[in-house]
């Protein structure tokens, strides 16, 4: 069985810690955007639940773009290093560090 989408960004981030990922997805019909920094997911819009063991991205969530951010992030002044990316460019970029 392969992985959840939310768990390739965050084994990403785990091997990428200079990078943050803000990825704006369709969760049940609602827009969200969720940080992933280091192994960890934060929705930027609704609640995180405490348990990390349920997924801020669930397995059914469609992403909509992914930006990647040198860390750490401050909102006020995000330094980006890519904007826009679909879904299968990064699917390229996890092939590369081996996720």
């Amino acid at each position: 069985m392969t992985d959840s989408i939310g768990r390739r960004l965050e084994q990403y981030t785990i091997k990428r810690p200079q990078e943050v990922l803000i990825v704006t997805a369709e969760i049940d019909g609602e827009q969200d955007q969720v940080a992933i920094f280091k192994g960890f997911s934060s929705s930027l819009m609704r609640p995180t639940a405490f348990d990390p063991d349920i997924p801020v991205l669930p397995p059914e969530a469609k992403i909509i773009v992914i930006d990647r951010l040198a860390s750490p992030y401050n909102p006020d002044t995000p330094r980006y290093l890519q904007q826009g990316l679909t879904w299968e460019t990064m699917q390229k970029l996890l092939l590369e560090t081996g996720v």
